[in-house]
Parts: C-alpha cells; sequence; structure tokens
C-alpha cells in the first residue's frame, strides 16, 4: 500500500512553487535547470546541490519556507549567480518547482500491472546521477500517475552491464484536451554500487510518435 500511494502523490508535488509576486518582473541574466534543493532544520529552502556536485547557497528571501527540514528536493529552478566567492557562492532564487524523482521499482510492487500510456519528449539527459526529462502530456482534467520501472540489468559477453528502466504512466482515460509539459528524474544513484563507468541504461517509453522506443545512455 505504500508504494501504491507514492504513484499518486507525486501528481500533486509538481504543483509546488515558489515565485517572486511580480508576474511582470523582467528577469536579470538567470539559469534555469533540474537541480537538488536542500532545507535547513527549519524546513527552509537554504541551498542547492547542482548535478556536478557544486553548492550553491540561497539568498534569504519570502516563500521559500514551509518545507520539510533538512531534506533535498530535486526541482526545476530559475536563480541568478550574485556571489561567486569559492566556497560561498550565492544565488538570487526567483522559481523553484518541486518534481518527482521516484527510485524505480521492480515489476513484482507494480501489484496492478504496468501502465505504459504514451508521451510525448521533448527532451531527455543525463546529468550527473540522474536521468532527467520534459515530458509532453495531452490532458483535460484527470490526474496521470507516473513511476518508473526496474526491469533488470543485463550483462554481456564482456560483463558490461545495462540496466534497463521503463515509464509508468497511467492518463485514467483522461481527453487528450491540451499538451502540458511534465518534469521527471530517475535517481541514478540508486544503482551507485552496482553499475560501473561505461555500463549503460536503456529507457524505455511509449510515444505518441514513435510508439514503444527506447533512449540510451552511458552510466
Amino acid at each position: 500500500m505504500r508504494f501504491l500511494l507514492t504513484i499518486f502523490t507525486v501528481l500533486y508535488c509538481t504543483l509546488s512553487f515558489v515565485s517572486c509576486d511580480n508576474d511582470d518582473y523582467v528577469y536579470p541574466s538567470v539559469i534555469t535547470e533540474f537541480i537538488d534543493a536542500c532545507t535547513d532544520e527549519s524546513g527552509t529552502l537554504s541551498s542547492f546541490r547542482t548535478d556536478q556536485g557544486e553548492s550553491l547557497f540561497i539568498q534569504p528571501r519570502e516563500g521559500i519556507s514551509g518545507l520539510r527540514e533538512d531534506t533535498t528536493y530535486r526541482t526545476v529552478s530559475t536563480y541568478q549567480i550574485i556571489d561567486e566567492t569559492p566556497g560561498q557562492n550565492r544565488i538570487m532564487l526567483y522559481t523553484c518547482q518541486l518534481i518527482p524523482a521516484m527510485i524505480p521499482q521492480k515489476i513484482e510492487n507494480f501489484l496492478l500491472g504496468i501502465k505504459t500510456d504514451p508521451v510525448g519528449i521533448q527532451s531527455i539527459w543525463r546529468s550527473g546521477e540522474y536521468l532527467n526529462m520534459i515530458l509532453l502530456i495531452k490532458h483535460k482534467d484527470q490526474s496521470h500517475a507516473f513511476h518508473f520501472v526496474d526491469e533488470g540489468i543485463t550483462v554481456d559477453a564482456d560483463q558490461n552491464k545495462t540496466l534497463n528502466l521503463r515509464l509508468y504512466h497511467n492518463r485514467y482515460n483522461d481527453y487528450e484536451a491540451f499538451t502540458i509539459k511534465y518534469y521527471l528524474s530517475v535517481p541514478l544513484w540508486h544503482y551507485k554500487d552496482i553499475l560501473n563507468e561505461g555500463d549503460k541504461i536503456r529507457f524505455h517509453i511509449n510515444t505518441y510518435e514513435e510508439g514503444q522506443t527506447v533512449r540510451e545512455f552511458q552510466y
């Protein structure tokens, strides 16, 4: 039951934002990227950790509190670097969208079967210890469920490993009225004691354009 709850919970965390109050505000030179956001002991966003392992410290501001204390969230965030002092990189945060980053589950954990309703692909790429993706979802008014399926590891004659992952997507018969963007990340750090440099990740995904297709990445 705990695993099934995880599938449905991720539908709502994508709606959590912090942003500037003035929608007409013109941003200075900023960076927008997938990045880990960390909270302090009070549940306030205090720092970022980039996929390259660099720490960025958030300039205090309103609207970035009320989260779980001492927790790391996967986000898509927009920020400006305002101090590049080595070891003390400080940023001004403009937007921060929490996104799902679920650890893939074995096939047997999907008690009701694997759903692979189609999606569109804007981009999928490897960055640090994550596989990131921007998907295009045809949507009207129903919640969609997403997860990642771990279909196991294969080993070739040279002992190189390939991790097989699949996108779980259940649209619950939602009408395909309009298209929205949906952000997801696969935490590859979950496999750091299993995969080695040179191994592969094969990500299986059902798309509107190609049907069942695969994207392959080096670990």
